[in-house]
């Protein structure tokens, strides 16, 4: 297991995290993800920590609050020494019937951010996230909100799940401006069959030292082997009662006639295939792994030891690479002359 920063402050992470959407099941979203109850996740947490895990990512609207709550326990039904585990949760979501409880105000965080600490059973978060983009309540508002918890020591460091580049974009620049907690990490959707946020996103982190959370490396379930062009799933399948998030299935089971014989060859699974070429790619930090049974999580973890050669990451990257799409065509053709003088290349004769 390997460790990374996370985005540009000195806190390391294993390059694997365990989520914990599978943990509770309560509501009828949740139940079709997971029902795992306290013994099932405490074995779990106990398989990810022995293998070099200590990374944890939770949600206070997972389950309605029972994710939560199960994963707290488990810290202590276990013994875990709270500084050996890195917490990580997030807020945005519903979690009451009034008009105030849900979004990114002050009001909602604060309320939020007490009601998780409690449910986990800790003093502070070490991550705390911000689930979603709140279109009601100005940014700068969110970051004095977010900057309040981590002066109070309620929260260590704080990121964002689902914003969209120029959104990032803008906070950091009120951060640096008003001298206030930035956003150390994104936590987004990333995988092979779903590439999507490197047209403007894995740009911005690379420029602004943000580090990059992955959920869900298998595309919902759909590069765990269980699927592919011929076989649609089986009865009982997450993908068959809840089909998320959206993925192009063409071409991803083009993709997955790809990952296939790699993983025959190695003897692996094709998900394995999958989460190491996440693994592989410099801009992710840590790869959110979440399971129903322990060799489920057993197979992820051995990921981790799987190294994909040059050439058959090219075949990869081929086969998943996005259409050209306006301006970035554009930004290829007209900076290839650039990109080549900053590499050192010759001139063209005669110029």
């Amino acid at each position: 297991m390997r460790y990374n920063k996370l985005g540009r402050t000195g806190l390391f992470v294993s390059e694997l995290c365990l989520g914990t959407m599978t943990f509770g099941g309560t509501g009828e979203v949740w139940s079709k993800i997971g029902t795992l109850q306290q013994d099932e996740a405490d074995g779990l947490v106990r398989t990810a920590v022995d293998r070099g895990i200590n990374f944890i990512d939770t949600a206070d609207v997972y389950s309605e609050g029972a994710s939560e709550e199960i994963t707290g326990q488990a810290l202590h039904n276990l013994g875990l020494a709270r500084h050996d585990v890195v917490l990580a949760t997030k807020a945005f979501g519903e979690t009451g019937k009034g008009p105030n409880a849900r979004g990114s105000s002050r009001v909602h965080l604060i309320d939020a951010c007490k009601a998780s600490l409690k449910r986990l059973k800790t003093d502070y978060i070490d991550l705390y996230q911000l689930h979603s983009f709140d279109p009601a309540t100005p940014i700068e508002e969110t970051l004095r909100a977010l900057d309040v918890l981590v002066q109070h020591g309620h929260v260590r460091y704080v990121g964002v799940s689902n914003w969209a580049a120029w959104q990032i974009t803008k906070a950091l620049g009120l951060s640096d401006k008003l001298n206030l907690a930035r956003f150390e990490t994104l936590q987004a959707y990333y995988t092979v069959a779903g590439r999507d946020l490197e047209r403007d996103l894995v740009p911005m982190m690379r420029s602004e030292g943000v580090g990059l959370l992955v959920w869900s490396p298998l595309a919902g379930g759909l590069l765990s082997g269980k699927y592919s062009r011929d076989r649609q799933g089986e009865q009982g399948s997450r993908r068959l009662s809840f089909d998320f998030p959206p993925v192009d299935k063409g071409r991803a089971w083009d993709v997955i006639d790809v990952l296939q014989p790699l993983a025959e060859s190695r003897g692996v699974s094709v998900a394995q295939i999958a989460l190491a070429w996440l693994l592989h790619q410099r801009v992710v930090t840590s790869v959110i792994v979440g399971a129903k049974r322990v060799d489920q999580l057993e197979d992820n973890i051995a990921a981790t030891a799987v190294e994909l050669t040059e050439e058959e990451l090219a075949a990869i990257d081929k086969v998943s690479a996005l259409p050209p799409e306006y301006p970035g065509w554009m930004h290829a053709r007209q900076g290839e002359y650039r990109r080549k003088q900053m590499a050192g290349e010759p001139r063209p004769a005669g110029r």
